[in-house]
């Protein structure tokens, strides 16, 4: 039994005219995001007969690029190097070489591991290099439809729900499925599940060590697990490494090198000096709501009955389509979490440069009592006129008035705003 069709033609990506924008102006363009989420499709879309593609999962092009960096780079006028974290060393090559020739766009690279988070290379290329994020599909590139919430919103715009809002089942199908593309072309559940689980095989077995030394790498696997089961929870390092017999700081280390590689993402705590007790811990999600689904083993038909399960594995589909949807944002958004110790929480804080604020909590029932709006009140009473909207986002399909600039929502307001 199937319940969904494979996509049957290329998905247009949001990144791509950000792409052909920076290519135009800036020396060096990064594709960044994790292994299979579109990353090479997009720049052969937009590289042109002018730029050949060189890709490092290629053994002898591998070896070549580490053995001989500059030799490498030397003589290349434009080119698209595929998976440019496995030889980290052509990065100064590339460096030299465009300080020689400053014309934009000459090389567009690819890379599965977060590369900017390394200081030599973020140092080394820093006002030579844009870098693009490419996470997998959002529910609005699959949907082609224009993926403008995060935009529309700080404009001052009233959420509408529209006429082809998601709930129930159909909610639920969407988040077990996530975006990976790969994942989507397999019809049913089984499929996805198989080809995820060799997909996390891959990422530990191979991309860890193109990024780091680790002693323990056997750990990484069984440490996934336990992330996974802590997904919209505050990061505990001490309890993280206590189950693997690790320390905390070696359990943070390895936490840090699986954000790196594009597979969780942590939210810093929000914070204001007019509120006290706040928590200052960071909370805990990942990237693709299917690959988290694959993890802790959840399955359609436990998930109907166990709202609390599914609400992680929601609140972690919310903060990846609210990621997409600023990565192609004009604004500058910044993303954080609010809780307090008397459990008040707001699970997503939106700030542009301004210091405007959305908070978004994310409610896996059909129901939203006014005390669901608890925490987003104190934000809103915490940061005054810079309180743009605060929205509760559950499994509805029309919009809910909770106060002055408090709304409950659909979920799929996500997609179709």
């Amino acid at each position: 039994m199937t319940d969904s069709p494979p996509p049957k033609k290329l998905i247009e990506r949001k990144a791509r005219p950000i792409v052909e924008t920076a290519l135009a102006d800036t020396r060096v363009v990064l594709i960044a995001g994790p292994r299979q989420a579109g990353k090479t499709t997009l720049a052969r879309q937009v590289s042109g007969s002018d730029r050949p593609f060189i890709t490092l999962d290629d053994v002898g092009t591998l070896n070549a690029a580490r053995t001989d960096p500059i030799g490498f780079i030397r003589g290349i006028k434009r080119a698209v190097i595929d998976e440019v974290q496995r030889a980290p060393e052509l990065i100064l090559a590339i460096k030299e070489s465009v300080d020689r020739d400053d014309e934009p766009g000459r090389f567009l690279l690819t890379g599965s591991a977060n590369l900017a988070t390394v200081p030599v290379i973020a140092d080394s290329l820093a006002g030579r290099m844009a870098v693009v994020p490419l996470l997998p599909f959002a529910q609005s590139e699959i949907q082609s439809t224009p993926g403008r919430l995060l935009d529309r919103l700080f404009a001052g715009e009233e959420p509408s729900a529209g006429e082809d809002t998601v709930i129930g089942d159909d909610l639920l199908l969407t988040v077990l499925r996530g975006g990976y593309p790969e994942a989507l072309r397999r019809s049913t559940p089984g499929r996805r599940t198989a080809w995820l689980e060799d997909y996390v095989k891959l990422i530990l077995d191979r991309d860890v060590r193109d990024i780091a030394n680790i002693d323990q790498l056997d750990r990484l696997p069984r440490l996934l697990d336990v992330l996974a089961e802590h997904a919209g929870q505050l990061v505990n390092h001490s309890s993280f490494g206590a189950t693997l017999g690790l320390s905390s700081i070696t359990a943070q280390k390895y936490v840090a090198i699986l954000e790196r590689l594009f597979l969780i993402r942590t939210l810093v705590p929000w914070s204001n000096n007019r509120l006290n007790r706040l928590v200052k811990t960071p909370k805990l999600h990942f990237l693709d709501s299917g690959l988290l689904a694959t993890l802790r083993e959840d399955e359609a038909d436990a998930l109907r009955d166990n709202k609390t399960r599914f609400g992680a594995l929601l609140e972690s589909f919310v903060v990846s389509e609210l990621l997409k949807l600023a990565s192609w944002s004009d604004r500058r958004l910044s993303f954080s979490h609010y809780r307090t110790r008397d459990q008040d929480e707001v699970d997503v804080i939106i700030e542009d440069r301004r210091g405007r604020v959305v908070g978004i909590e994310v409610k896996a029932s059909a129901t939203v009592k006014s005390d669901d709006f608890r925490g987003l009140r104190q934000l809103q009473d915490a940061v005054g006129d810079r309180f743009v909207r605060g929205l509760v986002l559950h499994d509805h399909d029309r919009v809910t008035p909770f106060g002055e600039k408090l709304q409950a929502a659909p979920l799929s307001l996500l997609w179709t705003m």
